[in-house]
């Protein structure tokens, strides 16, 4: 009786001896990842060239790592605190360490390819007039990001089902049945997968980047995200279009910064055949050369079309960028009609009517007519 109460006593004792063991090791873990996070601080900060990656690193690998560190600790003090602990205990240690180190390891990747993109982001602005690069390089790193993502979080939930039996007894009846499950699972995910397809299409071909200009369902505006299933177009008036991302492949749309952000903008004016063209042709030059928003490059008046009332006028002018041709477009057209108004106003459109005498119509034109009083 003594031998059996010693021996639980002591089997105790070695129990907590055990969970202080993993406890210190939890605790020494935690200063260990508080010490490097510092000194990791002070060496970036002392080189301005790291300022974006230092950024990046410091605010997403802060967590995972926060939780990794100590758990690596816990591994290694494993097998000295198994000698302290009950069969049972020991069992559940294994397990739960073995799941915490799979969940804290997909999150330190996760958010690694979180921080490179935004690395890349950073490095490779789209804020400037000449972005066709940068809006190629992030578009192609931002679908990649999610693809990989998703990719990682699959495996790392994969493998922590497969540390429990039930699940694992599951998976080996789905092998079984391989053939109708695929067959299900291949129906119901159809769409899906297209989405996924599509988005590893418009990663590879890029028909359509982020910070593009486009015209989608009759309106005008930017890419402002590209996720795997669907894109975000944000509108002029701030609203925004989601879209199927299989919408870019299957649907036609206007992008009009496909391979240049330059653009060539028109103006319509309809005035009389009076009009003085190559004096509207001179102002138009004397506009758009003072304008701010003309870069330089293409500026002409041209006579595209007549009717039996009026003359069309077309003027187009170039511009770095769709908002600069926008105000460019509204400004030459404002002071174009100033100028008319005010330079040549019988230039503005009139309709003719010519009054004819009775007396000079035939008599036989004049029968029938109501007798004037």
């Amino acid at each position: 009786m003594e031998a059996l109460f010693f021996g639980e006593a002591a089997s105790g004792s070695n129990g907590f001896w055990g969970l202080g063991l993993l406890i210190g090791a939890v605790v020494l873990g935690l200063l260990v990842h508080a010490l490097a996070t510092w000194g990791a601080r002070r060496i970036l900060d002392r080189s301005v060239e790291t300022a974006p990656l230092r950024g990046a690193l410091l605010r997403r690998l802060s967590g995972p790592l926060r939780v990794l560190v100590p758990i690596l600790f816990a591994y290694g003090v494993r097998p000295v605190a198994r000698l302290h602990l009950p069969a049972e205990a020991s069992a559940v240690l294994d397990g739960g360490l073995y799941v915490l180190l799979i969940v804290a390891t997909t999150w330190l990747i996760v958010a690694a390819l979180r921080a490179g993109e935004e690395v890349v982001a950073e490095h490779y602005s789209t804020d400037v007039p000449d972005n066709l690069k940068a809006r190629k390089i992030v578009t192609q790193v931002q679908i990649l990001r999610r693809i990989a993502t998703a990719v990682i979080i699959v495996l790392g939930v994969g493998l922590v089902l497969l540390q429990f039996e039930p699940f694992r007894k599951l998976g080996t009846g789905i092998l079984a049945s391989a053939g109708i499950v695929g067959i299900v699972i291949g129906v119901a995910a159809q769409s899906t997968l297209s989405d996924l397809i599509a988005g590893i299409q418009i990663a590879l071909t890029q028909p359509i980047r982020v910070d593009d200009v486009v015209i989608v369902e009759g309106d005008f505006g930017w890419v402002e995200e590209i996720t795997l299933t669907y894109v975000v177009v944000r509108v002029w008036d701030k609203r925004r279009i989601v879209l199927p991302i299989t919408h870019f492949v299957e649907q036609p749309f206007q992008n009009w910064t496909r391979t240049s952000a330059e653009l060539i903008g028109s103006v319509f004016l309809y005035v009389d055949y009076r009009t003085p063209v190559q004096a509207v042709r001179d102002e138009l030059q004397r506009i758009v050369q003072a304008s701010e928003y003309w870069d330089g490059d293409a500026c002409a008046l041209h006579v595209t079309s007549t009717s039996e009332r009026a003359i069309e006028l077309r003027a187009i002018a170039s511009a770095e960028s769709a908002p600069q041709l926008w105000e460019l477009r509204c400004e030459i057209r404002e002071k174009l009609v100033t100028y008319l108004q005010e330079e040549h106003p019988e230039a503005l459109p009139v309709v003719r009517a010519r009054m004819q005498d009775d007396s000079s119509l035939p008599s036989s034109e004049l029968e029938g007519q109501p007798e004037q009083p």
